[in-house]
């Protein structure tokens, strides 16, 4: 089967590099695409490789989003009540959802770890 498609210049210039391991590349790509059951966190790996590292109780209760996250999380609530998400920015939404969810659950963890202890 031939494909074609059209990428960015940046994303180009990488696969050329590569060129003679393309179908590697694509074979374990789609594989762990697959193995993720809600794809991937981008702009979120900081918080997941954060308390995939087992912080202690304080550094978990410190955790905050950056500055960054803030503002896009505030872009897609805007744009959710307004014109509507992409099927691409409601994945990412859901996305950031989850992993809200995980800080919360690791924040109150957190908390009664901190109430034992005292």
């Amino acid at each position: 089967m031939e494909i074609s498609l059209n990428i960015p210049d940046e994303l180009s210039s990488r696969i050329k590099l590569h060129k003679d391991k393309l179908k590697q590349i694509l074979f374990f790509g789609l594989r762990e695409l697959n193995a993720k059951p809600s794809g991937t966190f981008a702009g979120l790996s900081d918080v997941l490789e954060f308390l995939a590292s087992l912080p202690s109780t304080e550094e978990i209760l410190r955790l905050r989003p950056s500055p960054e996250l803030v503002t896009e999380v505030e872009n897609l609530i805007e744009k959710q009540k307004t014109t509507g998400l992409t099927t691409e920015e409601e994945a990412a939404w859901q996305q950031y959802q989850y992993a809200e969810h995980l800080v919360r659950l690791a924040k109150l963890n957190a908390i009664k770890q901190q109430q034992h202890s005292e």
